[in-house]
Formats: C-alpha cells, sequence, structure tokens
C-alpha cells in the first residue's frame, strides 16, 4: 500500500505585519526593600532568582534598568500588576514601558 502524503499549501502574506515589542523598565526608589523588589520580578515577571537580583541591583546603582520585553498589552498588564502590588504593600516601586 502507498502512503500518500496530504497536500500542503503554503500561504504568504506581505501584509504580515509583526507586532510592536515594548520594554519594560524598573525604576529604582529609596523606600522598596530590595526583596520585595525581587519578589515583585520574580511572581509578576517571571524572573528567575538571580536575574531578579541582577535587575534589583541594576535598577539599585542606575537608577533604572531593563526588566523585559513583552508586546504592549502584556507588557503594561504585568506592569499594573506590578504597581497594584506594590501599593498593596505602600511601596512606590515604578515600572515603565516603552517602544523596543
Amino acid at each position: 500500500m502507498i502512503q500518500t502524503l496530504p497536500e500542503i499549501q503554503i500561504i504568504e502574506s506581505a501584509e504580515t505585519e509583526l507586532e510592536t515589542l515594548y520594554r519594560v523598565v524598573i525604576h529604582n526608589d529609596t523606600v522598596t526593600p530590595m526583596d520585595f523588589v525581587v519578589h515583585v520580578l520574580k511572581t509578576i515577571f517571571l524572573l528567575g532568582n538571580d536575574k531578579a537580583a541582577k535587575v534589583m541591583l541594576a535598577a539599585h546603582i542606575r537608577q533604572s534598568a531593563y526588566v523585559q520585553t513583552l508586546s504592549k498589552a502584556e507588557a503594561e498588564k504585568r506592569v499594573d500588576q506590578a504597581h497594584q502590588l506594590a501599593a498593596s504593600e505602600e511601596y512606590p516601586l515604578r515600572f515603565t514601558v516603552e517602544p523596543e
């Protein structure tokens, strides 16, 4: 018995647009505890412990640091979650979203 493979049709569209990506940036403050910042980076932005600690220290030293690149909707959603978590603990932790 000969097996025939189904026909595969490749459709290419010249109008395919890639979604613009956005950078999430964390900003240093003098109030939010470092361990809380690491907690937020791990739970909201899903960074590993080592990466979260490096980002936190970079922001502490340089006043801001790159966190990650995401779609605009996802970046804004995670920043909102981080701001809500910080506000619930009365910390002024701040993130911004900017085009890549």
